[in-house]
């Protein structure tokens, strides 16, 4: 791939042609050399469509130039914003060949592209601080929406499962994003498009229904206008009038909303008049012209001009009865409130004078951002941030009073305690009451626009957990969750105090899985829960400690019950035989090792006790032999000839009925084998039980094992062995 080819020629011809269109400067020369860096950078790359992967990066370039013209920097960042991710280039090579401010965008925009599906992120942290990086420089946002948005209109390349998840997470995420950045058209477009994809049929029916309509409409909308216009021209306004488009995603949202049939929904007819003014006051003007004509439905009216919404949107809406009795819908608005409202972010920077200083409606449409991220707790999952944020992504406003007029803007069904949050993190804590237009109320009352509201406090009181059954901000989640959290942390460090207390006055010593096999058997899901109940007085520890010694107790009879058995064991084999003799050597049986009729043996003679009699396995025994092999003898159970030898089996399994049964019938129907004693202790819906059977040989018990294994209900069954 060459620049000199015609087809790059034109390609770059024609993005520095809507670069000076569209931008304040434009540095050609840089423009040049990004877009040549990366046509070299893709050369080798394709598409899902099959063609040159570098059509991506230009096509995303010439959507920022067209739809966000910002500046150069942007459209050059654009250019190579797949390069670091895609390629074998570097951002070291970068920042040399584009400087730092280029880098920091392409780095941000790499960073960003697996957000949402949470790639390499496991930590709610690291996912935290990336999102926030993203409002550093929102020219970043802007970068991703239009790589987006040329995904989404090139998406009949890829499968049909990678065209629904990629839809969804654009209708969950990017669309309603884009929203709170302003981007009105940006939204529509990624709206119908995922639309397309995951709902084709009815998508395809209804852009029938709209064209074949359109004519209808046209006509309706020119008979309502004509009049309005006559009187704006006395007026002497300056004006664009005309009907607002529909969007087939918003239509099948009011059919779903309202369960009304496409006919009812599209009867519904809109109009925006754009004014060629500066003055606001001139929509106040042209909405008084409309109400003369037409008598306007008295709910229907909003006023987004003395409020402006928090993504910075103004217009005046009205909803009028037109001619036939037809409801319309008017906006009203300027063409700067026009531009700011289909594209939002990018068209504020436009307006702005000096972009190098920061400003307060920039500001404001980050911040909705920053308090949802900093405010959020280093406990909380990423799930939990990712939900939160789409929340608010989603969630409409209603504007509330302080008691001194001032203005705040809510989620839609706050209640008291979002209010007292957004005010001050203290107000939320100790917020215990409220009065809504001098009316007390209980603090999960839903809050309505225009509400006049006082928060009353106490310095005694303190969040609960009721709270977050109610809340809507995550500002006032996060900061409740923050303060549970620091309590419980409190309340967990009083009780294990009190615990190590106990255990020091007693003078016993639990480790952390001794303390974590107590908190279970009290059904407590962890340490830190069985701590809480110690502080708070819920469990009685002196029975609990006098049960553990009791099972410490146990744990010992276990060790004794097994040196029972070994010696009935040896004793049924007849004792030992020394070199194939039994003599009167002495000998005994080493307590490393345990060996018991059937083990394979050797004997070690020792200074004072004889001959130690060892597993041939024992590692004991291996590190002698290395010492001294001379001491090694020869032994041999005298079982050895065919004769029985009594092994133990221990159980645990679940305490079903017949369990007993299915456990002896298991046992005797192989080889007709003995059963010399069982034992099964109930606990809850557990038992634990032993089985000392007559066995031939290891085999033989062996085979046992794996036939006991196979019954249902049985979790462990293993031979019984000190060692």
């Amino acid at each position: 791939m060459s620049i000199e080819n015609p087809k790059h020629q034109k390609m770059l011809a024609d993005l520095l042609a809507v670069c000076r269109k569209n931008l304040p400067k434009v540095n050609e020369g840089m423009l040049t050399k990004a877009f040549e860096f990366a046509l070299e950078a893709h050369k080798h790359d394709l598409r899902a469509s099959g063609e040159p992967y570098f059509s991506h990066p230009y096509e995303v370039a010439m959507i920022v130039a067209e739809e966000f013209p910002l500046d150069d920097i942007t459209v050059v960042s654009t250019l190579l914003h797949d390069v670091v991710e895609d390629t074998d280039f570097d951002l070291n090579l970068m920042t040399k060949e584009f400087g730092n401010e280029v880098t920091e965008i392409v780095d941000g925009v790499t960073k960003i592209s697996g957000i949402f599906k949470g790639q390499d992120i496991t930590k709610a942290e690291n996912y935290r601080k990336m999102l926030l990086s993203m409002v550093k420089d929102v020219r970043v946002i802007l970068v991703k929406f239009a790589d987006r948005l040329h995904n989404m209109r090139t998406l009949e390349f890829v499968t049909p499962d990678k065209q629904k998840r990629i839809s969804q997470e654009t209708l969950e995420i990017y669309a309603p994003f884009a929203n709170r950045f302003g981007l009105a058209r940006v939204k529509w477009e990624l709206e119908d498009l995922s639309f397309k994809y995951l709902n084709r049929e009815l998508y395809e029916d209804l852009v029938k229904k709209v064209k074949s309509s359109r004519k209808e409409r046209e006509t309706y909308i020119k008979r309502f206008s004509d009049p309005v216009k006559k009187k704006l021209d006395e007026y002497k306004l300056e004006y664009e009038m005309g009907g607002r488009p529909k969007h087939f995603y918003s239509i099948y949202r009011k059919m779903m909303k309202r369960g009304k049939p496409f006919q009812e929904i599209y009867d519904l007819f809109a109009v925006r008049i754009i004014l060629e003014t500066e003055n606001a006051n001139d929509c106040y003007t042209t909405l008084g012209i409309v109400n003369q004509m037409y008598l306007p439905v008295p709910d229907r009216f909003k006023d987004y001009i003395s409020i402006p919404k928090n993504n910075n949107y103004q217009s005046i809406h009205t909803t009028v009865i037109g001619p036939e009795g037809r409801l319309v819908e008017v906006q009203i608005r300027t063409k700067k409130m026009h531009e700011i409202a289909e594209r939002g972010l990018a068209a504020h920077w436009r307006y702005k004078e000096d972009k190098s200083t920061s400003d307060k409606d920039l500001d404001n449409w980050l911040n909705w951002i920053r308090d949802i991220f900093e405010g959020a707790g280093k406990d909380e999952t990423r799930r939990e941030i990712l939900e939160d944020f789409k929340l608010n992504l989603y969630q409409d406003e209603i504007y509330i009073f302080t008691p001194k007029g001032e203005l705040r803007r809510l989620p839609i069904d706050s209640t008291p305690v979002d209010f007292a949050f957004d005010i001050h993190s203290n107000i939320g804590y100790q917020c215990i009451g409220a009065k809504i237009n001098g009316k007390i109320v209980p603090l999960d009352t839903t809050l309505n626009s225009g509400d006049q509201i006082e928060i009353i406090t106490s310095k005694n009181h303190h969040p609960n957990k009721n709270w977050l059954k109610f809340v809507k901000t995550q500002k006032a989640k996060s900061a409740i969750r923050k303060w549970l959290n620091k309590e419980e942390e409190k309340i967990v460090k009083q009780g294990k105090e009190i615990w190590d207390k106990k255990l020091k006055k007693l003078k016993l010593s639990f480790t952390t899985s001794d303390v974590s096999r107590i908190a279970r058997k009290y059904k407590y899901d962890n340490n830190s829960l069985f701590y809480q109940a110690i502080a708070q007085g819920n469990v009685n520890l002196d029975n609990i400690l006098i049960d553990a010694r009791s099972k410490t107790g146990e744990e010992h009879e276990k060790i004794l019950e097994f040196e029972k058995f070994a010696d009935i064991a040896r004793k049924d084999a007849g004792g030992i035989l020394v070199d194939g003799k039994s003599s009167g050597i002495m000998y005994s049986y080493a307590k490393c090792c345990n060996p018991i009729p059937g083990d394979p043996v050797i004997g070690y003679i020792t200074i004072g006790e004889g001959v130690k009699i060892h597993r041939k396995t024992c590692s004991n025994l291996l590190n002698l032999s290395k010492i001294d092999a001379d001491k090694l003898v020869s032994v041999q159970w005298p079982g050895t000839d065919g004769t029985l030898f009594v092994a133990g089996l221990v159980m645990r399994g679940e305490d079903n009925p017949g369990i007993l049964n299915d456990i002896a019938h298991t046992i005797v129907s192989y080889k007709n084998t003995n059963i010399k004693s069982i034992n099964i202790n109930t606990n809850d819906s557990t038992f634990d039980g032993s089985v000392t059977v007559y066995v031939n040989n290891l085999e033989h018990l062996t085979t046992l094992v794996d036939r006991l294994k196979k019954l249902k209900g049985l979790y462990k069954v293993e031979r019984f062995e000190g060692g």
